[in-house]
Parts: C-alpha cells; structure tokens; sequence
C-alpha cells in the first residue's frame, strides 16, 4: 500500500483513501481529508436527496483552482458493490448513460475521493414501476443575482414566490455560490405541464416587479435583477444537491435555510447570514436538523398552489 493511500472501512466496505494531505481549497488550506471528513459527518442527512437519483459529479483533480469536469457516466473503476441507474438518451440517439447511484455512506466516500467536490441530482428518482425518467417530484426556482444584486435581493424575490404558492410547501436553500434556490413537491403532473407552470409564475412574478425581476436567460437584461430560472424544471436538468460543497474560495454548502432566515436577509441586506462552509452546516444539522427533510419524507403531505 502506498504512503498516500489509507485503507479504511465505512459501514462494512473497505475504501483506499488516496491523497489525504492535497489542498483543495487553496485561499483557505482546507484539504482533501476534510473534504471526506465532512462528507462522512453529513451523510445521513444529504443521502436522502441524493439516493436513487442519477447523480453527475463534477471532479476537481487539482482542487477547486484547477480544471474539473463533470462526471455522468459512471467511472470504470467504481466498485461492483456501487449500484448504477441507466437512463435513456432524450430522443434515443445514443446508448443510455448509466450513473452513479449515491445511496449509502461508502458511496459518497468512494466518489468523494476521486475528488468530487459537487454533486449535482435531476428532480426525479428511479422508484419501481416508474419509467426512466420518472415523473417529477419537485417544482423548483432558481434565483440567480444579476450583477449589480446578491443573495438579499434572491430573498426578496424569494418572499414574493413564497406569496403565490405558500411558505408551508417551498423549502429554501442557498446555492452554495451566489443564489438561492427554492423548491416544492409536485404529484401526478407532467414534465411538460411543470415547465409550463413554472414559466407561468415566473412571469407573473415578473410582470409585478418588473424592476427587480427576469425570466428571461438574456444577458443584456439582467443588470440589477434577479434572474428567475425557471427551465430547470426539465427531466434532463440538474440542480446542486443539498448539502454539497461548491467549488468557492472557501468551502461553502449549499445549505437549507428557513423563511425566517430569508426574511431576515432581505431586510437586512447582510449576505454573510447566508454563507455557510463545512463547519457552520454541521453545527445547524445539531441545532435544526435537516431543514428540508419534509421534501423528501414519503408521508410529507405538503402541497403547494401548483
């Protein structure tokens, strides 16, 4: 065994951890080990919104600084203990792509590892008599800040969608980089009808604060405003998963946040209140829990104005 690499058991699997002491966030010095550290720590939290979910990793070999790419097709070294999910090309063109399937801790570890920063889920899962791609479970915006806004102005525009479909059933967190995304469980409805309903509110919304607002992708348009995607609701678009870490300076989480936190920042204007890194998420998930567990719990019962 080389000096760079520990062997290691995470629930029942053995893992060759390689390159422990490499940098991967270089302004901050924060290292490959505390990358699997706090993966290994936020597990049992993040699994549930990535398990039985295709999952596109994106690699940084050389840390954050460096090149990366993502990963669909799952690596040809992955352990025959690593489950796989097959999906279709859209039109059938060209032969599926079968993904990892991050279901269990091991799992997270072992991809970790390869240097997978982000991992990044479609808004379906594989559950059984469902086709590939499944029906959607969730309505989601993301609210990108044009330049001249921040994440204030995202909580502001974030309080104006949370007028329409009701705060009870959208569940926000931060990006991890600059926005704010927010999401919604949706039953028995179609891709096609998600996308138009989202296009639908987005523009409603638009209309009524034309000053602050787009939902349009148009760059020339967007100084000052916040950006309202809503084209993510789409069986072949992926969002950031909760709790993955982004590839920042600093090692920052894309971390639920409750509606009195988003209050508290459009009022404010204070972006630092929404800025977390490793160790601020693992002292809230003591405090509060998963804020977003009621979106993937089976008996939630929660419904938006979809």
């Amino acid at each position: 065994m080389s000096p760079e690499r520990v062997l290691t058991e995470i629930d029942g699997r053995e893992l060759s951890l390689s390159n422990l002491d490499k940098v991967m966030y270089p302004d901050t010095g924060f290292m490959k080990s505390q990358v699997l550290d706090y993966y290994a720590r936020i597990a049992d939290v993040m699994l549930p919104h990535l398990r039985n979910r295709p999952t596109t990793l994106r690699r940084f070999p050389h840390g954050v600084e460096g090149m990366s790419f993502y990963e669909k097709h799952a690596p040809d070294n992955q352990p025959d203990w690593i489950g796989t999910i097959e999906v279709p090309s859209k039109r059938g063109e060209h032969d599926p792509i079968a993904y990892t399937a991050v279901n269990d801790r091991p799992t997270l570890l072992w991809c970790a590892n390869l240097a997978a920063i982000e991992f990044h889920v479609p808004l379906w899962h594989v559950a059984k008599g469902k086709p590939i791609p499944a029906p959607p479970d969730y309505l989601v915006f993301d609210l990108d800040p044009g330049p001249g806004t921040t994440i204030a102005e995202c909580c502001r525009v974030a309080q104006w969608v949370g007028d329409r479909l009701g705060r009870d059933s959208l569940f926000a967190k931060t990006s991890g980089s600059k926005g704010l995304q927010l999401y919604t469980r949706v039953q028995r409805t179609t891709w096609e009808r998600l996308g138009e309903r989202a296009h639908e509110i987005a523009q409603a919304i638009e209309r009524d604060h034309r000053n602050d607002v787009v939902s349009t992708m148009r760059k020339d348009l967007r100084n000052g405003k916040v950006l309202i995607d809503w084209s993510q609701n789409n069986s072949s678009k992926t969002t950031v998963a909760a709790y993955s870490l982004r590839a920042r300076p600093e090692p920052t989480v894309s971390t639920p946040v409750s509606w009195t936190e988003v209050d508290k920042c459009a009022k404010s204007g204070n972006t630092a209140t929404l800025s977390f890194e490793t160790k601020d998420v693992l002292k809230r998930i003591e405090k509060h829990g998963d804020l977003m567990a009621p979106l993937v719990t089976t008996k939630s019962r929660a419904k938006s104005k979809i």
